[in-house]
C-alpha cells in the first residue's frame, strides 16, 4: 500500500482533526522562537496541557457516532463499509482511568555536568547538535519525564482521535494475541478492521493520524535518531522471526537470536527477553499510549520511546530484563542488577540508547543493540 492509497487528502476538512498550529513567545532566558513544524498542524505551549474531562468525552462521542447529517456523518459515510465502533460506554470508561491534569510546563532545573560522559562498556553515538542545544539535549535526555517550554504537544481538537486510535490497537492486539501483534503489518490491521466488528474499520481522521505520526520528521519535536524503516507498510515476514519461549516475544533469525542465545549462555537464565522484534502496527500502538500518559507532549513521548520508523527493534535489536522483576525492567533499577553488571563486564555487549546519548531518549539499559 502506498502513502496516497493510505489517505485521500491530508489534513481534509473533518472539523475535529485540523488544528491551527501556533507557537507562544518564548519569555524565559530572553530566548528568540522558532517556527517550529507549523504546517503540520503541532505547536508548542507554554500552559497547562488540556484535562481530560467532558468536553473531550463529548468530542470523542462525535467521533464515533456523528448525528446524521453532520459533516462528519457525510465524510464517513464516504469510507465503505462501516463498521460498529467503541460504545460510548465503554470509551467512557477507558477515559475515566486516565491521568489527571499535569503542572503547567517548565524548563528543567539545571543538571551538573560532573557525571561522566560514558559509563564503562558504553559508547557515545555521533552527536547530531552541537554547543548550547547539545547541553539542552543532554539535559532532556538526563530529564527526560520533565516538560520543556519548547516541548510539542497534540493540538486540542486532535486529541479525540488519538484516544479512538489506541482503543482500536487494543481491540487489534486482543484479537491476534500479544505475540503475533508484533508481527503484524499495516496491510494486514486495515484487512482485520474490515472483516472484524471486532476492531471496526478504521476512519478517515485515524487513517490521517497514523500517517502524520509516521511521516512527519521526529526532529521537529527533539528525537534525532535515524528512522530505519521507511514504509509504513512494512511487513517483517514471518519466517525470518523465531519465537524465544517463555517470553511471549520474537527475535530474528540470524544475529539477534545468536546474540541472545549467547547472552543467556553466559549470564545464565535469570536473564529474560523482555521485547524482541516488533512492526510499525506494534510500535505506533506505544507511541500513541505514550504520548497519552504524556498528556499529549510528544516531545515528552519521544523521549521514552522511539517514534514510529525509528525503533530499531524493527530491525533486530531487543531488550533483556531480569527475571520476576516485571516492570523495574524498563527503569534506571535495571542499571543496579547483578545482570547489567555482567553483561558490562563481557565486553561485546552495547546498549542502543547510553546515559548521556545525542538521540534524545531516556537512559535504557535494557535495550540491547545488535544492527
Amino acid at each position: 500500500m502506498k502513502r496516497r492509497d493510505l489517505l485521500v487528502g491530508f489534513m481534509s476538512g473533518v472539523g475535529f482533526t485540523a488544528g491551527n498550529a501556533y507557537l507562544w513567545q518564548m519569555a524565559q532566558n530572553g530566548a528568540k522562537s522558532r517556527d517550529l513544524w507549523s504546517e503540520s498542524g503541532y505547536y508548542m505551549m507554554d500552559d497547562d496541557p488540556f484535562a481530560i474531562g467532558e468536553r473531550e468525552k463529548q468530542e470523542v462521542a462525535a467521533l464515533l457516532r456523528p448525528e446524521p447529517g453532520s459533516e462528519t456523518s457525510a465524510l464517513r459515510a464516504k469510507v465503505a463499509d462501516a463498521t460498529e465502533l467503541p460504545s460510548l460506554d465503554e470509551l467512557a470508561e477507558e477515559l475515566a482511568g486516565q491521568p489527571p491534569v499535569v503542572p503547567a510546563p517548565q524548563l528543567a532545573q539545571n543538571v551538573p555536568a560532573s557525571e561522566p560522559a560514558a559509563k564503562p562498556g558504553e559508547v557515545l553515538p555521533e552527536e547530531p547538535v552541537g554547543g548550547d542545544q547539545r547541553q539542552l539535549l543532554l539535559e532532556k535526555v538526563r530529564n527526560f519525564n520533565g516538560d520543556f517550554i519548547d516541548d510539542i504537544f497534540l493540538p486540542e481538537a486532535e486529541r479525540p482521535t488519538l484516544h479512538s486510535l489506541h482503543l482500536r490497537f487494543q481491540r487489534a492486539e486482543r484479537l491476534v494475541g500479544h505475540g503475533n501483534y508484533n508481527l503484524l503489518a499495516f496491510d494486514e490491521l486495515f484487512k482485520y478492521g474490515k472483516r472484524y466488528p471486532q476492531i471496526g474499520e478504521f476512519t478517515l481522521a485515524e487513517l490521517d493520524m497514523i500517517e502524520k505520526l509516521f511521516f512527519t520528521e521526529a526532529e521537529k519535536y527533539g528525537f534525532y535518531g535515524e528512522k530505519v524503516t521507511k514504509e509504513l507498510t512494512a511487513k517483517i515476514p514471518e519466517q525470518e522471526a523465531v519465537k524465544v519461549p517463555y517470553s511471549g516475544h520474537f527475535l530474528l533469525r540470524g544475529d539477534s537470536s545468536a546474540y541472545y542465545d549467547k547472552l543467556r549462555k553466559d549470564i545464565g537464565d535469570t536473564v529474560i527477553l523482555t521485547s524482541g522484534i516488533r512492526g510499525n502496527v506494534k510500535q505506533m500502538h506505544l507511541f500513541v499510549a505514550k504520548c497519552l500518559e504524556a498528556h499529549y507532549n510528544l516531545s515528552k513521548a519521544s523521549r521514552s520511546l522511539a517514534p514510529p520508523g525509528h525503533s530499531y527493534h524493527g530491525v533486530g535489536d531487543f531488550d533483556v530484563g531480569r527475571v520476576g522483576w516485571g516492570y523495574s525492567n524498563f527503569t534506571d533499577k535495571f542499571a543496579e542488577t547483578d545482570e547489567f553488571k555482567r553483561m558490562q563486564d563481557l565486553g561485546y555487549v552495547q546498549i542502543r540508547y547510553t546515559k548521556d546519548n545525542h538521540y534524545g531518549v531516556r537512559f535504557e539499559p535494557w535495550h540491547i543493540k545488535v544492527v
